[in-house]
């Protein structure tokens, strides 16, 4: 859902769109009412997430045990 703000609230309260942004809240900054820019969370920020969550499964695969724990769960799948 996207929420209207005003550019001078938007200048204003800048830090706390910023962050309601980065959770996934998409913004319509206006000016006198006419709507002139849109601000949606950033497609990067998502990549850099997913990339780190990758590398930390490839860590955890690669890890101390991780070959007996692999073991451990496949055999605890064919029950």
């Amino acid at each position: 859902m996207q929420h209207e703000i005003g550019s001078y609230d938007a200048k204003i309260k800048l830090p706390e769109i910023l962050r309601r942004v980065e959770s996934g809240e998409e913004f319509v900054i206006t000016n006198r009412g006419k709507p002139i820019a849109d601000l949606t969370p950033s497609r990067a920020s998502s990549q850099v997430k997913v990339a780190a969550a990758i590398k930390g499964i490839l860590r955890g695969l690669n890890g101390p045990g991780a070959d007996e724990e692999l073991s451990r769960l496949k055999s605890a799948g064919r029950k």
